[in-house]
């Protein structure tokens, strides 16, 4: 609706008017003491004319979603202030009236300055009535437009302090504004910045938190209940025991003054009156502590996604910067979680299913997955048997010597456990770092069908401390097969039986540093100083194809997922798109992706890998069994991978691959890696499995490219 008259003329006689009552008029209505005085004169006449009539109006802050890669299921909400902006045209009619009613009856008579209304403030103040401010609706929307774009703490000063220069300010201010905008969208953006109460900005976060519906469905005696929060959001909180029946008054009032202005009738405002209302009061949840599917257990997801923005520049030059933008900026995320893969793993991170029955962990034990998509990196799932809260009352004591008297990380834990960071540089994952040296010996020309003479004790070039037990001959790296295997091997057989003493010569015949540069170009990071500092010297380490570095579930799902990619490397991305408030896409999280091995040396590694799972190499050359030959029947379609397991089997790893996810799992106890517990591989082969099964269920199974009979047999 739009204001009768609302020409040059009465935009300027108001202009005119504010002028000669500012300073005096102003003054008495917010300080009655100072009214007669040469002060409260002097500020309208000196001040009025040399006031801006233009603003800054920063975006007020807006809640950020987060949603599964299907665009439709809602993880997350993560906000400073409970805001969404909703066009007036999503607001229920009797919304937009009560809060005219409530706030400002002269709102679409006056020209921004309600001068009846400074003038009955005038009187009623100099008459000691209950003081009066004589703020219009458009005034109150300046003023916190005002607060919210202040960019330093002397303009919040001005911005909120109750002077007489203030509030001549809003009035100047008031008449400019009501030139360039309708009455209509002053009104919405009055609805969408004000406070009313129990965390609720704006009237849509006030709709869902009272009432759980979207504020185009609020009912009269809602919508008046609603409106009478504003002029005092605290002390009438309907969600409060004592907050209600001020509320309940204030909705009296706001009904009556509807009744006044024909908006409704009386017999309305009493059946409004009469109604009882039910008060969710339920404040919307925020942040990964409070996921809205827990059923999913995504808040270590959630986490990671917002530790990946902590590092993008595109939303901010510094870690505070961009956590502000994602806690204000009002994005829309797609995450590249996907809700089948999740349910998958969060499921099986919980119980493992071992022909028909369970096989069941310690408390201290974690079991860690992380499932990610070759060729785009689009990280789909991550899971582990915790709860992603800070809550530690219930948390057991720390199973690390080192941290006596500590928590431990079970039941409730945000440390991340499964993508690493700071304070977890990973655990060690075993023989499915040999696919690495497998790679590297590929790129040096040597065929899958490159045999060595593998013994049962292999005496190494390597360097070891003498008091070692993989020492021998002196200082001589030796190590041993878990069997008693012996004679001469392929690398098709050695990976698929997992035998030490093929990989160890291998990686001695082509050079431990471009093995360890193959684990790099593949996504393998060296979060532990001592790891990183042997990476940057790796001629001599030997014991670096089995698997003695940290790394994290997310880290090795991505380096064989770069293989079923045929060698095209991604980062790993939590999220499929970003878009602002105004609906712009933002250019981060899209893949970035580049070809770090070649193709046909990638598919020759996966041709290997196909070997330990049960599956058959495109030349039939996988041997009989294999460490983890249940795994193909388990996933039904073609699947590459490796077992891990470190010395004392402290922990116990397993990736497997498709042509479209890989996943990978380690379990042990992430307090104390080097625990004296023997972890188990059932638990984790069988996690993994079924994670990747169920999180393709209803896909069609792709086989991969066989590589090159010249990659395979060599000539």
């Amino acid at each position: 609706m739009r204001l009768r008259g609302h020409g040059v003329l009465s935009a300027v006689s108001s202009l005119l008017l504010c002028g000669l009552v500012a300073g005096v008029m102003v003054a008495a209505a917010v300080f009655p003491t100072l009214a007669m005085s040469g002060l409260a004169a002097k500020t309208g006449a000196d001040t009025f004319e040399g006031l801006p009539t233009t603003f800054d109006v920063l975006p007020s802050p807006q809640i950020s979603y987060v949603y599964a890669n299907d665009g439709k299921t809602l993880l997350a909400m993560m906000y400073d202030e409970n805001r969404r902006d909703v066009p007036i045209t999503e607001v229920a009619p009797v919304m937009t009236q009560a809060i005219v009613a409530a706030e400002d009856t002269r709102f679409y008579q006056h020209h921004g300055v309600d001068l009846k209304g400074v003038a009955r403030a005038f009187v009623n103040n100099q008459n000691g009535g209950d003081q009066q401010g004589a703020s219009t609706l458009t005034m109150q929307y300046v003023r916190q437009v005002a607060a919210y774009s202040a960019r330093t703490p002397q303009e919040v000063v001005e911005a909120t302090d109750k002077t007489p220069t203030r509030k001549v300010r809003e009035m100047k201010l008031a008449v400019a504004l009501e030139k360039k905008l309708s009455k209509e969208q002053i009104l919405e953006r009055y609805l969408n910045i004000s406070s009313f109460g129990h965390g609720a900005y704006g009237i849509f976060a006030a709709s869902h938190v009272y009432f759980d519906k979207d504020p185009k469905d609020l009912t009269l005696p809602e919508a008046a209940l609603i409106a009478g929060l504003v002029k005092a959001p605290t002390t009438n909180d309907p969600a409060t025991a004592e907050g209600l029946p001020r509320a309940l008054d204030r909705q009296k009032y706001v009904l009556s003054q509807m009744v006044t202005m024909g908006y409704i009738t009386k017999q309305q405002a009493d059946e409004a009156v009469a109604t009882k209302l039910t008060i969710v009061g339920k404040r919307t949840p925020e942040g990964c502590e409070a996921v809205q599917r827990p059923d999913l257990g995504a808040g270590f997801m959630c986490d990671y996604l917002r530790r990946w923005w902590l590092e993008q520049p595109a939303f901010g030059a510094d870690a505070y910067e961009r956590q502000n933008k994602l806690r204000s900026g009002g994005y829309t995320i797609i995450s590249s979680m996907s809700v089948q893969a999740q349910a998958a793993a969060f499921k099986y991170a919980q119980d493992q299913p071992d022909a028909g029955n369970s096989v069941k962990i310690g408390d201290s034990e974690a079991v860690m997955l992380a499932a990610i998509e070759p060729g785009t990196g689009r990280v789909q799932a991550l899971a582990t048997n915790r709860n992603f809260s800070n809550d530690q009352t219930h948390n057991g004591p720390s199973t690390n010597p080192s941290k006596k008297g500590q928590k431990g990380n079970y039941p409730n834990t945000t440390v991340p456990l499964i993508t690493g960071g700071p304070e977890v540089p990973g655990y060690q994952a075993g023989s499915s770092f040999k696919i690495f040296s497998a790679v590297a010996a590929l790129e040096a020309g040597l065929p899958l069908s490159h045999t060595e003479n593998v013994q049962k004790q292999f005496v190494s070039d390597y360097p070891v401390e003498p008091s070692s037990p993989t020492a021998c001959n002196g200082a001589h790296y030796c190590p041993k097969n878990s069997g008693d295997q012996a004679g001469d091997f392929n690398m098709w057989q050695s990976f698929g039986m997992s035998l030490n003493t093929y990989f160890v010569p291998l990686q001695q015949r082509v050079g431990a540093e471009k093995v360890v540069d193959v684990a790099q170009r593949l996504g393998i990071q060296f979060r532990a100083p001592d790891d990183a500092e042997r990476a940057a010297d790796a001629h001599l380490w030997g014991a670096f194809t089995l698997g003695v570095s940290d790394t994290t579930p997310l880290d090795l799902a991505n380096a064989y997922a770069t293989l079923a990619a045929d060698g095209k490397y991604c980062t790993p991305t939590p999220v499929v798109e970003i878009r602002d408030l105004n609906g712009n896409r933002i250019d981060a999280g899209s893949p970035q992706c580049k070809q770090v091995v070649d193709p046909d040396v990638a598919r020759a590694a996966v041709d290997m890998a196909r070997c330990p799972v049960g599956d058959q190499s495109a030349f039939n050359a996988c041997p009989d069994g294999g460490t983890a030959a249940a795994v193909h029947g388990q996933v039904g379609r073609p699947v590459a991978g490796k077992t891990g397991t470190t010395d004392g089997e402290k922990s116990a790893t397993f990736v497997v691959t498709a042509k479209q996810l890989a996943v990978a799992g380690i379990v042990t106890d992430p307090d104390n890696p080097q625990t004296n517990k023997t972890m188990s591989h059932p638990v984790i082969n069988n996690a993994v499995a079924y994670t990747l099964k169920g999180a393709l269920a209803g896909v069609p199974a792709e086989d991969f490219t066989a590589p090159s009979r010249a990659k395979a047999f060599g000539g």
